[in-house]
């Protein structure tokens, strides 16, 4: 069983960059006695964290409506909320971070209202090559070595039992959810960060390159680690492993944070949206999610945003 699981998270994890044709306008429902024939184009853009579980439920979806399309991509939380800008590029953006003030002011601006809807909680995951000795880090450590200002060059520069080794440092671009989050829990301000590392929006690239390096150190979503515990290795974090236990307890603390995807609330208007959207939200409290490697939402917590969802279709006056 494990192992047609890890086959199909595989799978799901293959990068779709380009996205399929047509157009908003073009996306249509047609009734078929009791139950609805959907067609159209549902696009998806955003956090590279979110990527494998809006993948999964676009899976799931396909195969009970074929005819809808559902290209992910992986842009970055920052650059998902940017296609929102462009009419009829994206109408759902995964996002590992909380829309910012200044995105919703944008987005208003532009006559676009995103919903906020809740799918998870991830742990941040810290991680070293499987042969590096290190296997705790500090909360205290991990600001000395990503801060902007005179940041540790060498291992043994935080901790003097630690390797007389050059960093090799991997993570997120300014653009992502996971960067925003890190620099503002680790470092104390968002957005601040040392500027000499390799940044990529593909968890996966950072993955394969802590695992090639025995002085390298990467940051990512709790997902990829899990996918690739014998690539590479996750240090503790104040002596705190990351898990889907210590996640939900809040004890990874303070790398444990919430999942979103963001809506178009004008797109809900489209049948194929809304059902791709009720669909994701009824299964945000089950196995799907830890599957990938996340905290499911709970019973209640799934009912307050189906409670969201509802408000949303109520308003606009569609079912």
């Amino acid at each position: 069983m494990r192992k047609v699981i890890a086959i199909l998270f595989i799978a799901l994890l293959v990068p779709a960059f380009s996205f399929a044709g047509g157009s908003q306008e073009e996306a249509s429902g047609e009734a078929t006695g009791e139950t609805q024939k959907l067609s159209g184009s549902i696009k998806i853009a955003g956090s590279s964290t979110v990527y494998p579980v809006s993948m999964a439920m676009a899976e799931e979806f396909s195969r009970v409506h074929p005819d809808v399309e559902i290209p992910v991509q992986s842009t970055g939380t920052g650059g998902g909320f940017n296609n929102f800008f462009i009419p009829g590029k994206t109408v759902i953006n995964d996002a590992s971070r909380k829309i910012k003030d200044s995105e919703v002011a944008q987005l208003e601006e532009s006559g676009v209202t995103a919903l906020e809807f809740q799918v998870g909680t991830d742990a941040i995951t810290i991680a070293v090559n499987k042969n590096n000795p290190v296997d705790n880090i500090t909360v205290k450590q991990l600001a000395q070595i990503w801060r902007p200002e005179n940041p540790a060059q060498k291992w043994s520069d935080v901790d003097s039992n630690w390797p007389d080794a050059e960093f090799e440092l991997y993570g997120p671009t300014g653009a992502s959810g996971t960067f925003a989050y890190f620099t503002e829990e680790i470092v104390g301000e968002e957005g601040a960060s040392r500027s000499d590392y390799q940044g990529t929006e593909q968890d996966n690239t950072i993955v394969q390159a802590v695992s090639g390096s025995e002085t390298a150190l990467g940051y990512f979503g709790m997902a990829y680690y899990l996918e690739n515990k014998d690539k590479v290795k996750a240090l503790s974090v104040n002596g705190v492993m990351p898990s889907l236990e210590t996640a939900k307890s809040g004890e990874y603390s303070p790398l444990s944070r919430p999942l979103f995807i963001y809506v178009r609330k004008d797109s809900l208007e489209r049948p194929e949206v809304r059902e791709f959207v009720r669909f994701y939200l009824e299964r945000i409290d089950t196995e799907i999610i830890s599957q990938i490697g996340y905290v499911p939402m709970t019973s209640t917590d799934k009912a307050a945003q189906m409670e969201k969802f509802e408000s949303a279709l109520a308003d606009l006056g569609v079912e």
